[in-house]
């Protein structure tokens, strides 16, 4: 299966997204209650000489979970260092980044749920007594030696909150989960990467990319990206909303912001299973994708939006997707459980 448009980001574009981050919580855009709460306790937490305390964002991937991490670092005027929960293998990699930081760093964890449970244990004494306690040699010879790390600010995302453990949860003080974000901020966000990116785009071109852009900042500057190729070619590098129609209709973006594949996955249910329900292996069969992609990728969003929903005999989709796709509605089909239900409940 080819990757779709919204999860393809090339090197340079990784770069590019980079330099579109906002560099101070005055130039970031939406999640207003999680900015305002974030610029109290770092202000308090200067005023008393101490470090943040440490921070978990959740929330699904591209809604600047990331760009926090940055803001609250340059807030507090300390350095960050950054790495990823899978990257961090063996108690050693732990102890060797903790024992380099300097007081008052800010460390982020990508994909914090996805950590070593070694590894993680470790962790524990780190972020509450700033002591790393290492074990040496096996059987008679181990020995513990307990060493004392600068205090930090640990900073954690995770799109996946529900697999966190408790121990490791219950550690962070400051826990806030990002939310889609509606096509008016996500407007405001396209005109501001605009002008970095010097793109001549009016507020109605901006507007017909914020709100094909899924609520996701990442998606929208993905799309504000190639809408600007598109008007080079076609519109002397001029966006306006037909131009932005124009080549979201040539990537396959409707107006809902949804794509090929998610067509396809509604499609598949409805032509192919009667509307559902069926079950995540069936349907990863039949489009030829696997199950974990099509739950943590695909799904949300269409759930989301009331396209799709989850029921114990499997997936359905709804009335909406029906019309969306201008599918005539079978009521019949509806109400039939389908074979993973009979299965799970028969034998």
């Amino acid at each position: 299966m080819k990757d779709r448009f919204i999860d393809e980001f090339l090197e340079k574009d990784i770069l590019l997204d980079q330099s579109l981050r906002p560099a101070i919580f005055d130039d970031f855009i939406g999640q207003d209650k999680i900015k305002e709460r974030l610029l109290i306790f770092i202000k308090a937490a200067k005023d008393r000489g101490e470090c943040l305390d440490h921070c978990l964002f959740s929330g699904p991937p591209g809604l600047g979970k990331t760009t926090l991490a940055h803001l609250i670092a340059n807030a507090t005027g300390s350095n960050i260092r950054i790495t990823s929960g899978p990257v961090i293998e063996r108690p050693g990699d732990l102890a060797g980044i903790l024992t380099n930081l300097e007081e008052g760093d800010v460390l982020f964890i990508d994909e914090i749920h996805r950590l070593n449970h070694i590894v993680e244990e470790y962790l524990y004494s780190a972020m509450e007594d700033f002591v790393l306690d290492i074990i040496l040699d096996k059987g008679p010879s181990a020995r513990s030696i307990r060493l004392n790390i600068p205090k930090f600010t640990l900073v954690g995302a995770t799109t996946r909150s529900g697999l966190l453990t408790s121990p490791l949860r219950s550690r962070f003080g400051l826990i806030n989960r990002l939310n889609y974000y509606d096509p008016q901020e996500l407007r405001k966000i396209v005109l501001r990467s605009a002008r970095i990116l010097n793109v001549e785009i009016n507020d109605e071109g901006a507007f017909e990319i914020a709100r094909r852009s899924r609520g996701t900042p990442r998606i929208a500057n993905g799309l504000l990206r190639r809408v600007r190729d598109f008007a080079q070619v076609k519109a002397d590098n001029k966006i306006t909303a037909q131009i932005a129609d124009s080549a979201m209709i040539m990537l396959d973006v409707d107006g809902k912001g949804l794509d090929e594949m998610d067509k396809m996955i509604l499609e598949t249910i409805i032509k192919k299973f009667d509307g559902g329900p069926v079950g995540i292996n069936s349907l990863a069969v039949a489009i030829g994708e696997e199950p974990d992609t099509i739950e943590e990728v695909y799904e949300p969003y269409l759930i989301q939006q009331g396209y799709m929903k989850r029921t114990p005999s499997g997936r359905k989709v709804t009335r909406l997707a029906y019309e969306h796709l201008n599918i005539k509605h079978n009521s019949f089909y509806q109400d039939v459980p389908g074979d993973d239900f009979f299965q799970e409940n028969l034998f």
